[in-house]
């Protein structure tokens, strides 16, 4: 970008795929193409690269369902649009527990379906259930909407033949399965650049605002001054550091979670097998020479007892793939971003046991992993509740899109489609209020929100 065309409309911070949204909705929605997003990092390199690149329609809030239907929505628009280039499933979510009573769970989903929850939530307690669809083809044109509830082992075994036989509920959740978030963050770029949106390679230094904003961009030792009439704050990790250049503090911090991903050589988890979690948690299966050394360091002892956390693994790679793919969002301690975080060297050990009480064929492969094998991490950007912030920024002409935790790729496209509506003044849906600043003037919704299941995974 040369220093005689650094006149732009939008300027738009982070070029993840929430910035790249953005950039994609202004231009689709609103005819906003006059854009420059700018990133020190070549797009969706940091934590968009990292994503479980899962999505699902289950929340505890209708805010949440609300908003992530919409996104899915949107993603199966560029689906049907690109002959499914994001390579979107529909074999939806598998939550696996032990425990024979699941009302508190049941009672959670019904308040997000709200009044539509009797026509959404179908109960399966016996095996030759004749209205239960398994999760057997790939496609999203055609699956099931909704929740079934599968109380039946048999019919649980049949359907999720690597689960623990000790399984005696799985809650299917249907409007749910993965992407390939690389290929929708692509798509969207070549669509931004195609209308002439810019990038710009280089780390935000400084804004000002003497009339239009003005940012000090660090382009290789080299600085550049964008100027913008309105700015997006896309940052990621880095969201807060951004707002704090406009003397802003927003709610968030970071907490780095890990996940792994390997060649599943022994074919231990079916390819059809839907995204799965053990809502249970763990207490990991070590000998007990491994238990005995792990509780004479204090450290380590932690590893001995039982650890709470959803588990999650599915196939990667689609039907005729070999990857696998798990993570477990045990760790919970705040910390500042880097661009180089340090990832624990036991979290792969840990979160393979944790997964191999819901798959016990994943045990094949306790002391030694495959070859082909990667550990991998990105920070959950997340507000105290776990809801997202986007819309105006407490500065006019600022807005951001900020706090995706662990769902930046799934609710990417509403969320910029959001955002854009807020840079436009257009009209907006009815969760956008409750997903801005604007929340937390609602005593009684904060403390709602403060008082539920965060829904972290």
């Amino acid at each position: 970008m040369s220093s005689t065309d650094n006149k732009v409309d939008v300027a738009i911070i982070g070029a993840g795929i929430a910035g790249i949204a953005a950039a994609y909705y202004l231009g689709k929605n609103q005819n906003i193409h006059n854009v420059v997003i700018v990133d020190p990092l070549a797009p969706m390199s940091f934590t968009s690269a990292q994503s479980g690149e899962n999505y699902r329609n289950w929340w505890p809030h209708k805010t949440m369902i609300d908003f992530t239907n919409r996104s899915i929505d949107l993603m199966e628009q560029v689906s049907d649009a690109t002959q499914n280039v994001l390579a979107m499933n529909r074999r939806g979510y598998a939550l696996a527990t032990r425990q024979q009573d699941i009302s508190a769970l049941l009672a959670e989903i019904e308040a997000g379906y709200g009044s539509e929850a009797e026509r959404n939530i179908r109960m399966h307690s016996s095996q030759d259930t004749n209205n239960y669809q398994p999760p057997v083809s790939d496609q999203w044109s055609g699956a099931p909407v909704g929740v079934d509830v599968l109380q039946n082992r048999e019919l649980i075994g049949q359907t999720f033949p690597s689960f623990s036989k000790d399984i005696a509920n799985v809650i299917h959740i249907r409007r749910g399965g993965d992407i390939s978030g690389q290929q929708l963050g692509q798509y969207m770029l070549e669509q931004v650049r195609a209308n002439g949106g810019k990038l710009l390679k280089g780390r935000v230094k400084g804004i000002a605002k003497p009339d239009d904003y003005l940012l000090d961009v660090d382009n290789g030792g080299q600085s550049v001054q964008i100027r913008a009439e309105k700015i997006i704050n896309a940052a990621g990790p880095f969201a807060k550091h951004i707002a704090g250049l406009l003397d802003v503090d927003l709610p968030i911090e970071n907490v780095l979670q890990q996940k792994i991903a390997f060649h599943d050589r022994e074919a231990a988890i079916p390819r059809d097998m839907p995204f799965s979690i053990d809502i249970d948690g763990a207490e990991l299966n070590w000998s007990d020479e491994e238990r005995e050394l792990l509780a004479e360091e204090e450290s380590l002892s932690w590893l001995t007892r039982h650890i709470d956390g959803a588990i999650h693994c599915r196939p990667d790679g689609g039907d005729h793939g070999s990857w696998i793919k798990m993570g477990w969002a045990i760790n919970e301690a705040p910390l500042d971003p880097e661009w180089e975080p340090e990832l624990d060297p036991q979290f792969p050990e840990i979160v393979l046991r944790g997964a191999a009480s819901l798959n016990p064929s994943l045990k094949t492969y306790y002391g030694g992993f495959p070859r082909n094998f990667l550990h991998y991490g990105g920070y959950y950007s997340m507000t105290p509740e776990n809801w997202p912030l986007i819309g105006p920024m407490d500065q006019e002409g600022a807005f951001m899109i900020a706090a995706l935790s662990g769902f930046g790729t799934m609710a990417a496209c509403a969320a910029g489609e959001l955002c854009a509506s807020w840079v436009a003044d257009q009209p907006l849906p009815e969760y956008a209020q409750n997903l801005s600043l604007q929340r937390y003037d609602d005593a009684p919704l904060m403390a709602q929100l403060l008082a539920a299941d965060r829904g972290v995974l």
